[in-house]
């Protein structure tokens, strides 16, 4: 292996490993599109999906069989009908469902069982379940239509499916949901995701999706709210397949499933580089933030001397020791992702006059450019408002024409209170920034 295939080895263990460590014993949800599965790349989705195993992942899957059935439905000649994106099952098309059904779990289970005794992991092996677990009840009449054997599901028989997860067993199921009376029902694979999510208070729900999701620039989509969401799609500028995905994360977070995350099915790796990279890859639907501005506790000092250090180095910022960072810690704000601290802050009041001076500003290397430098001072000035101050002010060396393009005016060292004027170390030649809240 090159030098460089090696640096990039351990760069990429280095960050993954936090995330393998927090995801250990968790239960996560995958829905499989029968597109996904008629793809080229469906031999390596499912070894990925053996390896989120084999790492102590709780695994529930669950398959959907579209394009499959439809291959059916046209070898015998029948006519596929739709109602409101639904299918209309009648019994000749029941029984294309139940095939296509059956041989896409066949289909499941061989590729996840090959990928393992291809791999490393060829000792541990996997364990699969199918079963009754989804107790359906039919769609009915509606506007007329009766969609007959076209069902929702009525209950998830979530204890047993606990039960095999905690034998360390894959769980697999197909978009098929039984009756009370024995009868057998044609289910939506994303609805049907969704309730055994919802059932199981899983800790994510993953949907592959034909293509990316892209806002009207072009660009991919990366976090969104529920509301946000919302407004895309009823703005209409999703694909039509990716927003069948959307609408299903829409209901996933009003089911209380906290994040849904939809990942192209073309990218080789998908779900492993959206669970174990910091940013993903794919659109997570978060119902609460994903961002988090928070004041610095203890445990955060690593993180903010981290963000500093190479700054204090090179000179842009003052030292400040590691024991001046720990007792002045309530002064500094962070923003959060996935555990990891992003960027920093720190606040300084004068409350006598009525200002509080902006220090610290450090984003990390891999979000710069990324506008977390201006989310940072915002909330420090939002700090600064609460605390009744009617300015702010920086320092820097460097930075003049940033704070500048943000509000802030040059002013001098005599515009300072008192007590920071003697602070100041004139070698520096810091420039003075002030701004007005």
């Amino acid at each position: 292996m090159s030098d460089s295939r090696q640096d990039l080895a351990v760069h990429w263990f280095r960050e993954a490993a936090p995330f393998i460590n927090a995801y250990r014993g968790r239960t996560l949800v995958v829905y499989v599109c029968g597109e996904a599965i008629a793809a080229a790349g469906f031999a390596h989705l499912m070894q990925d999906l053996a390896l989120l195993h084999a790492l102590g992942i709780r695994l529930v899957i669950v398959h959907g069989a579209r394009p499959q059935i439809e291959e059916r439905l046209q070898r015998r000649g029948i006519a596929f009908r739709y109602h409101n994106g639904l299918r209309i099952t009648d019994e000749q098309s029941l029984q294309a469902v139940k095939e296509a059904a059956g041989a896409v779990r066949v289909e499941i289970e061989g590729k996840i069982s090959l990928g393992i005794r291809n791999s490393l992991l060829a000792r541990q092996g996997v364990k699969i379940s199918s079963g009754n677990f989804v107790t359906a009840q039919p769609l009915g009449i509606h506007d007329g239509v009766d969609y007959q054997y076209t069902g929702i599901v009525r209950r998830v028989d979530s204890a047993a499916i606990a039960g095999l997860l905690d034998d360390d067993i894959v769980v697999l199921l197909s978009p098929l949901g039984y009756s009370v009376t024995g009868e057998v029902f044609n289910l939506s694979g994303g609805d049907t995701a969704v309730s055994v999510a919802a059932a199981l208070k899983a800790d994510k729900l993953m949907l592959l999706v034909d293509g990316a999701l892209r806002d009207t620039a072009g660009a991919p989509l990366r976090d969104l709210t529920p509301a946000a969401a919302r407004d895309l799609l009823a703005a209409g500028q999703i694909a039509a397949e990716a927003a069948e995905a959307l609408q299903v994360a829409v209901r996933a977070a009003e089911q209380g499933i906290n994040r849904t995350h939809l990942i192209d099915l073309h990218v080789d790796g998908g779900i492993v580089q959206e669970l174990f990279t910091r940013d993903g890859i794919g659109t997570m639907i978060s119902v609460s933030p994903y961002d988090v501005f928070r004041t610095a506790a203890g445990e955060d000092l690593p993180g903010i001397l981290e963000l500093i250090g190479p700054l204090q180095s090179g000179g842009i910022l003052i030292e400040r020791t590691p024991a001046r960072i720990e007792a002045d810690l309530e002064k500094f704000s962070i923003l959060v992702r996935e555990g990891t601290t992003i960027a920093c802050g720190a606040l300084y009041p004068y409350p006598a006059q009525r200002t509080a001076e902006i220090a610290c500003i450090a984003v990390h290397q891999d979000y710069q450019r990324s506008g977390f430098g201006d989310a940072i001072v915002n909330h420090l000035e939002q700090r600064a408002r609460a605390l009744d101050c009617r300015t702010v002010f920086a320092l820097t060396t460097r930075a003049a024409h940033w704070f500048i393009e943000r509000g802030y005016r040059r002013a001098t060292v005599t515009d300072l209170p008192p007590d920071k004027q003697a602070q100041i170390d004139p070698q520096r030649n810091s420039q003075v920034l002030l701004k007005d809240l």
